[in-house]
């Protein structure tokens, strides 16, 4: 992080702070807090709850941007009021786990979009997807004619969810020290 060079006889504030290096510093840190609490937040607001001005607090929001701190930006959406009352957890367990053959279940997974998230898991299985559907008739109708004919797929083990603790989440920014 660099200082712009004050103007004769003022000291250098916070609001005079230029684009910075690799390392996130307590206002890259609050402005990832601040915004995954509200991401609609104006810029101006932003700047007041960090304690920066506009002008710096935008830069580097756009430099967390750029070096793909934040990824984007969208709604939270309450799944149940637009019809979609199942929530399943399906471990897919591939035939065979080649190289090739699990780059091309990928990409076929990638296709659902009643498939909200997959992770390529450890232990028992290959893939656990989260699964959304209107009910269990189209949710049964998605793995006969879809999950089951994906490339390389050998067996399906569903969990139905069957109550939400905690959905959509902040990342947890403990962790991070000023650099």
């Amino acid at each position: 992080m660099k200082l712009k060079q004050p103007a004769a006889g003022k000291n250098p504030e916070p609001t005079e702070l230029e684009p910075h290096g690799s390392s996130l510093d307590r206002y890259d840190i609050a402005i990832l807090r601040e915004l995954q609490q509200d991401a609609r937040l104006s810029n101006t607001e932003l700047a007041s709850r960090i304690g920066l001005s506009a002008a710096p607090t935008w830069r580097r929001v756009k430099w967390l941007e750029d070096q793909r701190y934040i990824t984007g930006y969208r709604a939270e959406i309450d799944r149940r009021r637009i019809g979609l009352g199942v929530l399943a957890f399906v471990r897919v367990d591939a035939e065979r786990n080649t190289a090739a053959a699990t780059r091309e279940l990928e990409d076929a997974i990638r296709h659902i979009p009643e498939v909200i998230s997959c992770h390529y898991i450890s232990g028992s299985g290959t893939f656990e997807l989260q699964v959304m559907a209107t009910d269990l008739d189209a949710f049964s109708k998605l793995c006969l004619e879809t999950l089951l004919t994906l490339p390389n797929v050998k067996d399906l083990h569903t969990s139905f969810s069957l109550g939400e603790v905690k959905v959509g989440g902040a990342l947890p920014l403990a962790h991070l020290r000023p650099g």
